[in-house]
């Protein structure tokens, strides 16, 4: 416990010296964190890459689902603090006030801060990208391409630890994460990621092993949550901290609480399954129209055009079990939306202009 809280004074001291010295690039922090938010994930990254390849796509939703679910577990058994809310609860300032740590809009997040869930999710979907581009490099073989493939090499893994640590400065900068916690948070995203490259058994799931595995997800969760709660061990101890602790209540949201991210992310596998099973993905991602890059081009336009339509969806929060009914619907219908009905719409299209020009 003493050592724990001179990683966490040794923290703070960090956290002071970023926001005395960076407050000059406080909007590309407060942007870089958004940049590690998992909800892009869904978002941006995944429309972008299912359209170029779908054996990445899928490998990118899988890689986010199961590497935040890991975050929550680790969350509950680490029991870490967040910057925010220990400076104005520990004891190791007995005799002089506590440190003055600045808050932003983004700092209040409820859960607990151990492992980050921004640097995790981070991490591992950006080294899955990573890996997808080199694997087109890989099969050089000249001399000259050999080359080329090491400079493509140490300019991407460049790029990766370029945001990685961006990511990580912009996390402790708003006094949300602790310097050790988003360190943390990138190796146990790597090693997920690195995972599930030996992993090729889930480009051919079925849709009973996506529903078989949102179940088992699920329950675990739910029953560790619930044992430990026989124990009179409450897994959700950091929410009430976070609403004492933050300086302006309307920056808390249940958006934050770790039950909201595992909705979603459950929410975003049960859609991919649904999108990758259905006769509308068989009828137009695996037609001929899917090779063409008018066709890849057009879906990916039209993805992220119809998902940003989603943010002006807001889900209601007065009541706490309709929103995560919700919320799992609304993530649901994000990778479907990806997999199956714009590619559907966009090949629908083409064929009818085809057949009048014909």
């Amino acid at each position: 416990s003493i050592k724990m809280d001179l990683l966490h004074s040794n923290g703070v001291l960090i956290i002071q010296h970023l926001q005395r010295h960076y407050r000059a690039y406080q909007d590309f922090l407060n942007f870089m964190s958004h940049v590690g938010d998992p909800r892009n994930i869904f978002s941006i990254y995944f429309p972008l890459w299912f359209q170029l390849n779908q054996v990445v796509g899928t490998k990118m939703i899988w890689v986010a689902v199961i590497g935040d679910w890991f975050n929550l577990i680790f969350k509950w058994i680490l029991f870490g603090h967040r910057p925010y809310w220990w400076v104005q609860e520990t004891m190791i300032y007995p005799n002089q006030s506590s440190p003055c740590l600045e808050q932003f809009p983004i700092t209040c997040e409820t859960g607990p801060g151990s492992p980050s869930g921004h640097a995790m999710g981070s991490s591992c979907v950006w080294y899955v990208m990573v890996t997808a581009a080199l694997s087109y490099t890989v099969r050089w073989k000249e001399k000259a391409a050999l080359t080329l493939h090491r400079l493509t090499w140490s300019f991407l893994w460049s790029i990766f630890w370029i945001i990685q640590i961006s990511v990580c400065i912009s996390r402790v900068f708003i006094a949300t994460h602790f310097p050790h916690q988003v360190v943390l948070g990138v190796f146990a995203g790597i090693l997920v990621a690195e995972a599930f490259e030996h992993t090729p058994a889930i480009q051919t799931a079925s849709l009973r092993m996506y529903i078989k595995t949102n179940l088992f997800l699920f329950i675990f969760a739910l029953g560790f949550y619930l044992s430990l709660k026989l124990l009179d061990i409450d897994l959700l101890w950091s929410v009430p901290k976070a609403k004492k602790w933050c300086a302006n209540p309307d920056w808390i949201n249940i958006d934050t609480t770790p039950f909201a991210g595992l909705v979603r992310n459950l929410g975003a596998l049960f859609g991919l399954g649904l999108g990758i099973n259905s006769e509308m993905f068989i009828t137009s991602c695996k037609g001929k129209n899917s090779c063409k890059i008018s066709f890849r081009l057009l879906c990916i336009a039209a993805s992220l055009a119809t998902l940003q339509l989603y943010n002006f969806v807001k889900i209601p929060t007065h009541t706490e079990y309709l929103f995560y009914i919700l919320s799992f619907c609304k993530s649901a219908a994000m990778p479907l939306t990806v997999v199956a009905l714009v590619p559907y719409c966009v090949h629908s299209l083409m064929r009818t202009t085809e057949k009048k020009l014909n």
